[in-house]
């Protein structure tokens, strides 16, 4: 691509310059302009001969416009004169520049000048601005969702879409599939045809199943090949809830974000086949008139029953005064009570400036509204301030990774708190919100709620009760339950109580037993690894699905995991080189969500780089004797070297400090382990004091998922 400015009436001043910017979000590759032959190369001249001085950073002009070529005149410019820059400059054998990884319509080269060597630079005129739209590239995978409960009768939808390497929908696949269900379903079509999809996802709504049981749909090619398998949809007789999705997280291009608010509900709605979306953009780049578009927009858009949409913002206070917190309400036309303005100063008051977390809550106390704490730039100290009708729980993940200490400081306050997950994506994909090859190293999460009807109304009835699940971005069926309360009570938020013998995910009872068995019901799109069954802060106990097989499995997983520490410079940045006493069978990636990053194999020796970000990958290596020779393990990280004789079914971790930062390594059957799991366990309670029981499942494929806990005490009788 060539870029050329020409210079105005004034021309350029002598050590003047212009800055070219693009958004914080893109994950484009970086201008450099040292090795001729590698990607990115940039070349910058001037027509008049002038010597130029330039460079490019990330993170170093007013957001959104962060990644920024700064180019320096060190001779001045006449009018007419013109600087060229050529990004991805192949005529010395680079292959050129890699665009960002997601869809944006309005791709915009934002050109600023500093005519009068000032260092006052002026953003040039709207229409000055180059712009290009980028499209999604050629089909690589596909996708399919189903609901994972609903009862007997209902209706409900499937959705199916084509994505490239990605993540972006792609309406370039233009084939015709076959559905084949595990069980009949009123209103399924033998085949749709991908030429009918909206850019690339079809939803094929108005099925029905007419008795109980699971059900998944098989989705294949005219080949017979199988391109995409449904999550697990139970089907119950006469549930009290059915499940609704959200990613309640995300931005747009008028903050932080990609394209516009409108597109981004409509690709929750349409293409990641959420049931419902909030955006939360950082209240410091919310304008008045921003904040009265989107309220206008969450109107507009919320359709009971079919797509809940949920006017809200990100409270941005640094972490010293509280952190991020996300805000929700229940009706349009509320005010935004900011941490600060400092990017909207033209378009807001001080009215409702809230300089503190504890302000915030204080603020909101005569508001009907939710909040949330959140980790992302600026993490979120939930000690700092809270207020349980208000804060009902804490996100446990989003795209910048994988933070279960949030909930463990919450517990350590006292507080009772549920989990949940969503995106904060910046790409434009809420719901689907995939890291691309930038600073994010996670799939957004999402969260299951567990609701009677897709309204508001019962959306924050069951959020003030806890009522839902988190996961990084799959969507099994989960419950988890106590049966068998006797004498029991619910605490309902308001702080009355009323006669139960159930207890459900993110209730708060109490009961007269001196035992409870906690039942868990799971039935998933992947294999479960293994089962944390939580008490608050302790492990109750480990479950891990077939343990006879992992005794004499072949496969080991080599894991990398957690954060350098709680902020922004969380990222773990791992290169590894694993050499074995013999040839690997195979490998498999897993968490590997960069599409450029790939396990290499040479011999007997495996390698790769990849990031965490307080979660994890790994690498599943299957070998012809796992129990034989030495894994020596190398990276930039850490070193060590361990018999494989000495693996058994408990894992082998290796401390490298940081927040969680380990390799972990772990015996797997051969064969993929199974994706249901009914199990119960007993827990003895003592009088008076306070259980707190929830599950965290990890998942074959890399995922997890937490749900919210029951918080239980035995009374006494």
């Amino acid at each position: 691509m060539t870029l050329t400015y020409t210079a105005g009436h004034f021309g350029i001043d002598d050590l003047g310059g212009i800055k070219i910017s693009i958004r914080s979000a893109s994950d484009q590759t970086p201008p450099q302009f040292d090795d001729p032959a590698a990607a990115g190369y940039t070349t910058i001249t001037a027509s008049n001969g002038a010597r130029l001085k330039y460079w490019y950073r990330k993170n170093s002009n007013i957001r959104p416009w962060g990644n920024t070529l700064y180019i320096q005149c060190l001779n001045y410019l006449s009018e007419g004169d013109t600087i060229t820059v050529r990004m991805g400059d192949m005529s010395q054998g680079s292959p050129g520049m890699r665009m960002q990884t997601f869809v944006e319509h309005a791709y915009e080269f934002r050109v600023h000048v500093d005519a009068f060597s000032t260092y006052d630079y002026t953003v040039l005129p709207d229409d000055r601005q180059p712009k290009i739209r980028l499209i999604p590239g050629p089909s690589a995978v596909h996708q399919a969702v189903l609901p994972s409960l609903r009862a007997v009768g209902d209706s409900f939808a499937l959705g199916f879409k084509a994505e490239d390497r990605w993540g972006n929908p792609t309406p370039e696949d233009t084939g015709t599939y076959t559905l084949h269900p595990t069980r009949p379903v009123e209103g399924l079509p033998e085949t749709v045809s991908m030429k009918d999809s909206n850019g690339g996802a079809l939803l094929i709504e108005g099925l029905s199943v007419e008795s109980p049981g699971d059900l998944s749909v098989e989705i294949r090619d005219n080949e017979g090949k199988t391109v995409a398998t449904t999550n697990t949809l139970r089907i119950a007789e006469a549930p009290d809830f059915r499940h609704f999705w959200s990613d309640m997280h995300g931005q747009s291009g008028e903050t932080i974000g990609t394209n516009t608010a409108r597109q981004y509900f409509e690709f929750g709605r349409d293409k990641a086949f959420l049931d419902i979306c909030g955006h939360q953009g950082n209240d410091f780049q919310i304008t008045d008139t921003f904040w009265q578009d989107l309220n206008e927009l969450t109107a507009e858009l919320n359709d009971p029953g079919r797509y809940v949409t949920v006017p809200g913002y990100e409270w941005s206070g640094n972490t010293s005064v509280g952190g991020d917190h996300n805000v929700w309400y229940r009706t349009e036309g509320r005010p935004i009570y900011r941490a600060q303005r400092s990017l909207v100063m033209e378009d807001s008051t001080d009215e409702n400036t809230c300089i503190d977390a504890a302000e915030l809550f204080d603020r909101l106390n005569d508001e009907d509204a939710l909040v949330v704490a959140h980790v992302g730039g600026r993490y979120a100290d939930v000690s700092y301030a809270h207020d349980a009708n208000l804060e009902p729980s804490v996100e446990v993940h989003s795209a910048w990774g994988t933070f279960d200490w949030i909930f463990e400081d919450a517990y350590k306050a006292g507080y009772r708190v549920g989990i949940v997950s969503a995106s904060d994506g910046h790409k434009g994909r809420i719901g689907a919100s995939y890291p691309g090859s930038g600073k994010f190293g996670s799939l957004g999460g999402l969260t299951c709620h567990l609701m009677p009807s897709l309204d508001r109304n019962d959306l924050f009835e069951a959020f003030r009760h806890r009522r839902h699940y988190a996961t990084t971005g799959c969507r099994p069926f989960i419950d988890v339950r106590i049966a068998g309360l006797q004498n029991g009570t619910r605490r309902h938020y308001s702080g009355e109580w009323a006669a139960t013998d159930t207890a459900l995910i993110g209730d708060i009872v109490t009961c007269e037993n001196t035992e409870i068995a906690l039942d868990i019901d799971i039935s998933a799109h992947a294999g479960i690894e293994r089962i944390e069954i939580k008490d608050g802060l302790s492990v109750l106990t480990h479950i891990q699905t077939e343990a006879e097989a992992r005794r004499s499995g072949n496969r080991i997983r080599v894991q990398c995991e957690g954060a350098e520490y709680r902020g922004r410079s969380r990222r773990v940045d791992w290169d590894v080189v694993l050499t074995l006493d013999s040839t690997p069978r195979s490998t498999r990636a897993v968490n590997f969500w960069n599409a450029d990053c790939n396990v290499e194999v040479e011999g007997n020796t495996v390698s790769w780089g990849y990031v965490t970000t307080g979660g994890a990958h790994a690498v599943d290596i299957w070998m012809e004797d796992g129990f034989s020779g030495t894994l020596n393990f190398n990276s930039n990280v850490t070193g060590f070297a361990i018999d494989l004789a000495e693996l058994g079914t408990k894992d082998i971790v290796h401390d490298c400090g940081g927040l969680g930062k380990a390799v972990r390594l772990s015996r797997l059957p051969d064969e993929m382990l199974p994706s249901k799991l009914q199990t119960q366990l007993s827990v003895p309670l003592s009088s008076d004091e306070e259980r707190c029981l929830f599950a965290r499942i990890v998942f074959e494929d890399g995922h997890i998922a937490w749900t919210s806990p029951i918080y239980i005490t035995r009374t006494s009788q």
